[in-house]
Formats: C-alpha cells, sequence, structure tokens
C-alpha cells in the first residue's frame, strides 16, 4: 500500500496563495489517479480536485475552479495543488488520496489511501 504525506498548508489572509504537496513512497505511483479532498469543522469530507494516473486529465470542484490546479510529477512521486485567491470559506484539513481507478473520480469512496491531512486557514 502506498504511504502518503502532505505538506504546504499554513496559515494566509484572505486573498493569499499556498502550494500544497503529497508526496507518495511505499509502491508505483504512477498507476493510479490521484486526488485532494478537504473537510471543514463539522462538514463532511468533500472533493477539491482530481487527476488521472497521467496527469493528462484534471478535475476540480465548482468551488474552487478557476482558483485552484491540480498537478503530479510521477518521476517525483508527488502529487500539487495549487491555491490561488484564497478564501475563508477554504479553510479545512486539506487530504490527498489515492484511487483504485487510472481515471478521474469525485467519490471519496472510491479512494482507499489517505495522508493524515494539513491544516489550511484563511483568515479574512
Amino acid at each position: 500500500q502506498v504511504q502518503l504525506v502532505e505538506s504546504g498548508g499554513g496559515l494566509v489572509q484572505a486573498g493569499g496563495s499556498l502550494r500544497l504537496s503529497c508526496a507518495a513512497s511505499g509502491r508505483r505511483f504512477s498507476g493510479y489517479a490521484m486526488g485532494w479532498f478537504r473537510q471543514a469543522p463539522g462538514k463532511e469530507r468533500e472533493f477539491v480536485a482530481g487527476i488521472s494516473w497521467s496527469g493528462s486529465s484534471t478535475s476540480v470542484a465548482d468551488s474552487v475552479k478557476g482558483r485552484f490546479t491540480i498537478s503530479r510529477d510521477n518521476a517525483k512521486n508527488t502529487m500539487y495543488l495549487r491555491m490561488n485567491s484564497l478564501k475563508p470559506e477554504d479553510t479545512a484539513v486539506y487530504y490527498c488520496a489515492e484511487s483504485r481507478t487510472t481515471v478521474v473520480v469525485t467519490n471519496k469512496y472510491e479512494y482507499d489511501s489517505w495522508g493524515q491531512g494539513t491544516q489550511v486557514t484563511v483568515s479574512s
């Protein structure tokens, strides 16, 4: 099973930017689609962005479209989430996850490996 470790979270003012990273280890990274999810206090974990195994196909949630960009570097076993124009409502713990498929999926139940999460806090 793959091990996933997120980094890059922190405290930022509204309108600012952050780049999250997800480093994978344990076995071949490039074989499966990956995704970013987030969970705010008292809310369900929600899909943020996903990327296919090759990186050629991506999907982002409507709430972050035009502001967040997902990418991956299979040679470095790392996935990224670039977050621009951050809003207070983006505050959450962000998780990276590996799916059971090669294509992008948005359903969290299609993902079976998860990182521990990184906190992103956006102040107004």
